[in-house]
């Protein structure tokens, strides 16, 4: 996950009944893969399995039942598409460790950066793991009621800044930073977070660069509710803002239509860059 100049594209596949897009709930073997077979064809660098949905106002589901809505995916990748690069959404230590023995190496993705499972960092150090941390406040149960910030943008930075020394002592190498588009934002703070997203890079003081960005606002409500239209009618707008986060900076974009993001980071790559 080092940072390059043509950003990279996540595709998601919701495995569980609950995400708040319906298309991309796949929770059968065939639906599964039917949307890595797309995915790949659409050019995704990496697929991301979700098996608890983190929407807001949503309580989380048991482990255990979120084992069972993660494994099915582990077992279609396993058998048909064992190159591809995955992340696994996840706040639990424990569903590292377990999908680490199923599968070996993977992206964590994690929406709590390490703050809902006191052992997912030493856990990620462990494995070794490239590790996604996000910023939010709360839970997706209460998080909306978190909104209040001075500059929505310095206290993320902050927040981050005092993320990567905790996961760097620990021992974790390989870190993205996720704002938390949507998690503990109003739309207007996700707008400021968007347009002044080149303040979230944080230079990793060895001459390497920053560390990468991950922007994850394909077809939320800071769009739909925004603009008065479903999820199901947010590509086009969706697309757009996904262009201008690339253009501030953003180094993987996080998305449910791959093709429409592959499009545009290829314009992005050979015109605009």
């Amino acid at each position: 996950m080092a940072h390059t100049k043509s950003p990279s594209v996540m595709g998601i596949i919701n495995l569980n009944p609950d995400s708040f897009y319906t298309e991309s709930r796949c929770t059968t073997e065939k639906q599964i893969e039917e949307r890595f077979e797309m995915m790949v064809r659409e050019d995704a660098d990496i697929i991301d399995l979700g098996a608890c949905s983190t929407r807001p106002g949503l309580k989380s589901i048991p482990e255990d039942l979120e084992w069972e809505y993660l494994k099915p995916g582990l077992k279609v990748l396993m058998k048909s598409f064992p190159q591809c690069t995955v992340s696994i959404d996840t706040f639990r230590a424990s569903i590292v460790e377990r999908a680490y023995d199923f599968i070996g190496d993977f992206i964590v993705n994690d929406i709590s950066a390490g703050e809902d499972d006191s052992g997912m960092l030493d856990m990620v150090a462990r494995l070794e793991l490239p590790y996604i941390a996000m910023h939010k406040r709360g839970t997706p149960e209460t998080m909306q009621s978190y909104c209040q910030y001075n500059d929505v943008v310095t206290e993320v930075r902050d927040y981050f800044i005092e993320f990567i020394k905790k996961a760097t002592d620990k021992g974790i190498k390989d870190i993205t930073l996720d704002p938390g588009f949507g998690f503990a934002k109003d739309i207007s703070q996700n707008y400021q977070l968007l347009e002044r997203l080149p303040e979230l890079k944080i230079e990793k003081g060895d001459n390497s660069g920053s560390w990468p960005i991950l922007v994850g606002i394909s077809r939320k409500s800071m769009i739909h509710k925004f603009l008065g239209i479903t999820p199901e009618e947010s590509l086009p707008a969706t697309t757009a803002l996904n262009l201008q986060a690339i253009i501030k900076g953003a180094d993987i974009l996080r998305v449910h239509d791959v093709r429409e993001a592959r499009q545009i980071v290829k314009i992005f790559t050979n015109f605009i860059a």
